[in-house]
């Protein structure tokens, strides 16, 4: 079989033009009047996402090639310098992040939305051991769980508890189901400042709302098993935009919080009212602002 025709093809159909080349490094033509951006390495090609104008997919070529390639890097405008302080914060930018973060920003076109998240998190607060202190010392507990084997496990997703889900991630009715368009994107910062997105969807035939893709991802990093405790907080920035965060704590075998076994702990009112609290990254979540001593505040936002 000749694999270069398709069978039942009509030898007098009209053969399409020749696509017009481009004149930018890494940028290639498309059938439907878009222009793709890809770059090589080790011989290998690596997809970088479509784009409506040659100049934008040239640019996402760039970006890849300085972190490719770094300084050695041949691109089509002039690459970014030290000298000039944004070149130098998005220079920082594209170190703190693997080669694979940076193709999958150019392919979702969210590059440019998270470089400007990470320099209004550097103008925020310097990072002092390891945190944000702009951002954590001021955040606002929402809820947390102690994840299950399957929450870790091979079906890469975490079950958001309902009455959290639907008080703090509300979705649209038009987002909810299963189908591969629908849920949203949740952007969340961790503790050391990366940023992590998760598809968070509504499943109809669970009845749940959970965190897929993004998530398993984040349990591999973060080195994550059952009875480990993954918490959610939420920062107001001085233009009153919303900001949410991420952080999570590896349970050691007879530490006190690993007693608990539910699968969906939350905060209920006898938690709240104990005298002795309880304690989850050095905060006491009972007076914690996430707590019932804010609540009240929270729901007035």
């Amino acid at each position: 079989m000749d694999l270069g025709s398709s069978s039942g093809s009509n030898p007098t159909e009209e053969i399409s033009p020749k696509l017009p080349s481009s004149s930018y490094k890494g940028v290639v033509p498309q059938h439907n009047g878009r222009w793709g951006a890809q770059i090589y390495e080790h011989h290998r090609r690596i997809w970088l996402g479509t784009f409506a104008d040659e100049a934008e997919a040239a640019r996402a070529y760039d970006i890849a090639a300085q972190r490719f390639r770094g300084r050695d890097a041949a691109t089509n405008f002039p690459p970014l310098t030290e000298t000039d302080p944004e070149n130098a914060s998005e220079l920082t930018f594209l170190s703190a992040h693997s080669k694979v973060e940076i193709v999958d920003m150019l392919r979702k076109h969210t590059y440019h939305e998270e470089l400007r998240h990470s320099r209004r998190n550097q103008q925020l607060g310097r990072n002092v051991g390891g945190r944000r202190t702009g951002t954590w010392s001021e955040r606002e507990l929402l809820f947390y769980k102690v994840v299950t084997p399957s929450d870790v496990g091979k079906l890469n997703r975490l079950v958001i508890p309902k009455q959290h889900a639907e008080k703090h991630f509300p979705l649209r009715e038009g987002d909810k189901g299963e189908e591969g368009n629908k849920g949203v994107l949740l952007n969340f910062e961790d503790a050391q400042g990366k940023v992590w997105r998760f598809r968070y969807s509504y499943w109809n035939s669970s009845q749940s709302y959970v965190l897929t893709k993004g998530w398993s991802r984040f349990v591999k990093e973060k080195g994550l098993n059952p009875g480990d405790v993954v918490s959610f907080w939420r920062y107001f920035d001085g233009s009153d935009m919303m900001q949410l965060l991420i952080d999570c704590k590896n349970v050691q075998p007879g530490e006190e919080f690993a007693a608990s076994s539910s699968s969906d702990v939350q905060m209920n009112e006898s938690e709240e009212n104990d005298d002795q609290g309880v304690r989850l990254f050095g905060v006491n979540i009972a007076s914690s602002p996430g707590g019932s001593s804010s609540r009240g505040n929270t729901e007035n936002r």
